[in-house]
């Protein structure tokens, strides 16, 4: 500590990784506004296990709070007021304080985040604590009505939490009989972890284990026993210098196959990775109940053949050019040529494309968007008008870009204000069939889709959806079965990505990160990554382009962005600038 000198004021922003607030005990004596204000500056310190946080808690109260319940996040940190008391500080023996502030979001006992703005207020409660005369506590000042679960600002959230991809099994991707079984992929599901600076590896897998959010449950599944745990007693996990990191399991998973068990392992592995970089993991080995018995080891090869990426590694970036035909151009050269077949000939012009995910086919919509194109990728190969025509009497009411899942199906959208719909089409060549919404896309038919981007793993779906003339980003679940063995979908529980934003362009960037452009209101037009959940990322907006109306990202994060701005195709490396590819072109995408 400095000797000497005068003391200056410290930011805790995220830009101060330095900082660190350490939690401290009530003193004694303490008046009530003092208990308060203590209690509330510890929620916002290290103290992972909020021990030190109860001791400001009356002794019923500190076993009854659940700091793990709720966390309440608030535009500048919770502002407490004095309720009027009925007696003086000096004889009363209970003190009213109401906490107030703006909501911007809340995490729940899943760990997962909820953009919330509202007004909080919540009424907190102070009494004389009546212990063992002479006791510690025996006449000090206590909380015996705490807030539910944890309340801090937004700064402190930052700061304290981080977000970390849990990994779980897509559901439900078996297609028929006569189709070989492919591995499932795995699916990110975006969580806020606590950790000063990091959180523990250890909290991370017991979020893991804990299951998947309840928003995205219903469309993936863990290949963990139920009620598997960690071994009682672990607190840490951290990895050799050889970069192998042992999981020691409870009971539950003591006689559990090889093969599931590595696949197992493969959650674990996908979930720690990034949280590990830049060293990284290069194996996880899975323990027995005893601490000692090996179950499992993976390496990151079998971790990567066990859950292939299903985005792949694309080999092109896509455009329709000039003379509205559908070229491609190496990922890291400006040079373009046509897609072979005559998807790519020029016989029909297009407005937008897209191409499937192992480039084999692509799709594209007329240049007036009144109709859908599908056709191979291959020389001398035949362009098929699919079943889809949009009646809308404006062109730019047709529709929308198409877009491949990982599974190979094709999906687009019909802006018509008169019967909007989204539609799917079994590789591409199949009947299209109409995917029905629950009541959140707008009960009384108010909503039509503009854009749609459906995520690689097929269980997730990036919508923009025009609403009371304003233009948002939806995130859904896709839910698939049959009926009279035809195939029926659904997209349920659209919520929000990027509530603050009108949104008028996004594309799929990473597991559940999506890029966007699109402004705030009273604000001009930006382009920034936003969480699926309706987070923001700790990253700043990217360098600005004008005039951009369409964006293209792979789920592969080290492949260069493209966009379609005023000065033509642009494209952007990491850490570079945006370079020219070509002055006239529009619709860019990469395969999906």
């Amino acid at each position: 500590m400095p000797s000497s000198g005068e003391p200056e004021p410290v930011d805790a922003s995220p830009n101060e990784p330095r900082v660190r607030v350490f939690a401290a005990p009530p003193k004694d004596n303490a008046k009530p506004g003092e208990i308060l204000d203590g209690f509330l500056e510890t929620l916002t310190g290290d103290d992972p296990d909020y021990s030190i946080a109860r001791k400001y808690l009356t002794a019923e109260a500190a076993k009854s709070w659940n700091p793990e319940s709720l966390t309440t996040v608030l535009e500048d940190g919770p502002k407490p007021s004095l309720l009027s008391p009925v007696q003086e500080l000096e004889t009363a023996e209970s003190y009213g304080f109401e906490l107030d502030g703006n909501a911007v979001a809340t995490i729940d006992a899943d760990h997962a985040y909820q953009p919330e703005a509202k007004r909080y207020s919540e009424s907190i409660q102070l009494v004389k604590e009546r212990g063992k005369a002479g006791g510690k506590t025996d006449g000090q000042w206590r909380i015996s009505k705490p807030p539910v679960g944890v309340v801090l600002g937004e700064t402190d959230f930052r700061r304290l939490y981080e977000s970390v991809n849990k990994y779980y099994y897509a559901s439900n991707m078996a297609r028929g009989d006569d189709e070989q079984p492919q591995p499932a992929p795995l699916v990110a599901d975006p969580v806020y972890v606590r950790g000063d600076p990091e959180p523990p590896l250890a909290d991370v897998v017991k979020a893991l284990l804990d299951g998947p959010t309840s928003w995205l449950d219903p469309v993936v599944s863990s290949r963990f026993p139920s009620d598997t745990t960690l071994r009682k007693g672990t607190k840490e996990l951290t990895p050799d210098d050889q970069k192998r990191l042992r999981v020691p399991l409870n009971s539950k998973a003591d006689n559990i196959k090889p093969d599931l068990c590595k696949k197992m392992a493969a959650q674990i592995y996908f979930t720690l990775n990034d949280l590990t970089k830049p060293s990284g993991i290069e194996q996880v080995e899975l323990l027995r109940s005893d601490g000692e018995s090996s179950l499992c080891v993976l390496d990151e090869g079998g971790a990567k053949a066990l859950a292939p990426n299903p985005a792949g590694q694309p080999g092109y970036q896509y455009f329709i050019d000039k003379k509205h035909q559908l070229v491609r151009m190496p990922k890291s050269s400006p040079v373009t040529d046509t897609v072979d077949g005559a998807i790519g000939s020029g016989e029909q012009e297009l407005r937008s494309a897209a191409v499937s995910r192992d480039e084999e086919w692509a799709a594209g919509v007329s240049r007036d968007g009144s109709s859908l194109f599908v056709g191979a990728m291959r020389e001398g190969a035949s362009l098929d008008k699919a079943k889809v025509t949009s009646k809308a009497s404006k062109e730019d009411e047709r529709l929308a870009p198409p877009s491949w899942d990982g599974r190979g199906d094709l999906w687009v959208a019909d802006q018509d204000p008169k019967n909007p719909r989204l539609l799917w089409l079994d590789k591409g060549r199949g009947e299209p069939v109409e995917v029905a919404f629950d009541r959140q896309l707008g009960a009384d038919g108010e909503g039509r889709i503009k854009a749609v981007r459906v995520a690689a793993d097929g269980v997730r779906i990036a919508l923009l959806v025009e609403q009371d003339g304003k233009t948002g980003l939806r995130i859904g679940r896709v839910l698939r079965s049959t009926s009279g063995g035809k195939p029926e979908l659904s997209v349920t529980e659209l919520r929000p990505a990027a509530p603050k934003m009108e949104v008028t362009a996004m594309s799929w960037a990473g597991g559940s990160r999506l890029l966007v452009v699109g402004k705030e209101a009273g604000g001009v037009q930006q382009m920034r990554f936003v969480q699926s959940d309706g987070s923001l990322p700790d990253e700043p907006a990217l360098p600005g382009l004008n005039g951009v109306t369409a964006v293209a990202a792979s789920e592969n994060e080290q492949l260069a962005l493209v966009a379609h701005s005023e000065d033509g195709i642009v494209r952007r490396a990491e850490g570079e600038d945006w370079k020219l590819v070509v002055k006239e072109g529009a619709a860019p995408v990469y395969p999906g």
